[in-house]
């Protein structure tokens, strides 16, 4: 075990989107004990700032004035078995493609349609990541966190997250309130395969079998045909949400597009951004050193040394868009630092 502390740390290999940022004080901790050791160190206006594989942050400034916070805790452990299901409680700090590798080469169901999303475990249970139909929260079973305040371990059930679309009760009512050292995760012995959304059944022929590797392998290709690679073309992956909306508006809009794509949603209709994006002629077009990526609308890219305002500028501008002529506007997935 060990604790790994830097002064003046370059996080340029810590936020996918390339920014060249600078944390006064880095912190890299690998087990609950030296997390709590840490936090006991500090003081109570300490700015501190929890961060996984930076996939979902935009670092609004060259310098952060406090102390950066990463988890190395790594390991698998099961803490419960069944006949139709197993548990798997997971450190925060796993890549989560390798946790979904590492189940989906076991047989064992539920995160396959998760398969090449970037991050961290940790982070699956803050932002309820999720694609393909499925999200986090269909998996998760507890969070383990760490108080801020007063160093204490709690455990919150899946209810207890009050999970929504790339929403939880940790970025809401408890935000900066709780560091998550560990997410549980039930998955199923006998899988049940959603391929419906985006017809990914499509892929498949009519009497092939269809494992859990063959829809893993289906999703990282889609994904890769889609989605840049951050270390050639710098990017957040989503940018924006997909919204959500009255279904008096989507009714009008339907009018207008018959062949307006949508899906259910609660107290309402989705609509893929990526669609609404690419009607008002913003994909594959750029505004100073930021493009809107050519094969995915959703997704900003960094064209080279882009600093922030210039993804800031773009996402303004493709929001403004949208707006005028949807009357929807999009909200940001990434989160501005």
């Amino acid at each position: 075990m060990y604790m790994r502390i830097e002064q003046d740390f370059s996080l340029l290999q810590y936020n996918t989107f390339g920014m060249k940022a600078v944390a006064r004080c880095f912190v890299e901790y690998s087990s609950v004990a030296e997390l709590q050791q840490f936090l006991r160190s500090c003081s109570s206006d300490e700015q501190i700032l929890q961060i996984g594989g930076g996939s979902n942050l935009l670092f609004t400034h060259p310098l952060f004035e406090g102390t950066v916070l990463h988890s190395a805790i790594q390991g698998i452990e099961v803490v419960e078995e069944e006949e139709e299901s197993i548990c798997l409680k997971v450190g925060a700090g796993m890549i989560w493609d390798e946790f979904v590798a590492y189940v989906v080469a076991h047989g064992w169901g539920g995160a396959e349609n998760l398969s090449l999303i970037p991050g961290e475990v940790g982070a699956s249970a803050i932002q309820n990541i999720g694609a393909y139909g499925v999200e986090a929260k269909d998996i998760i079973s507890k969070v383990y966190t760490i108080n801020r305040n007063d160093y204490s371990e709690r455990i919150f059930n899946n209810e207890d997250c009050n999970y929504g679309y790339r929403s939880s009760i940790f970025k809401n009512s408890l935000k900066n309130q709780y560091i998550v050292t560990h997410v549980s995760y039930e998955l199923r012995k006998h899988p049940i395969l959603n391929l419906s959304y985006g017809n990914i059944s499509a892929a498949f022929g009519a009497n092939e079998e269809i494992t859990l590797q063959k829809v893993r392998d289906h999703i990282i290709r889609i994904r890769q045909e889609k989605l840049p690679d951050p270390k050639v073309l710098g990017n957040a992956g989503s940018y924006f949400m997909n919204p959500i909306v009255p279904y008096e508006l989507f009714d009008a809009l339907k009018n207008d597009y018959p062949t307006i794509p949508s899906y259910p949603a609660e107290a309402g209709v989705k609509i893929p951004a990526a669609w609404l994006i690419q009607q008002t002629g913003w994909k594959g077009r750029e505004l100073g050193r930021a493009a809107v990526y050519e094969k995915q609308p959703l997704v900003l890219v960094n064209t080279g040394d882009a600093e922030a305002i210039d993804i800031i500028q773009l996402a303004n501008a493709v929001i403004f868009a949208v707006e005028k002529q949807f009357a929807i506007r999009l909200k940001p997935e990434v989160i501005y630092v």
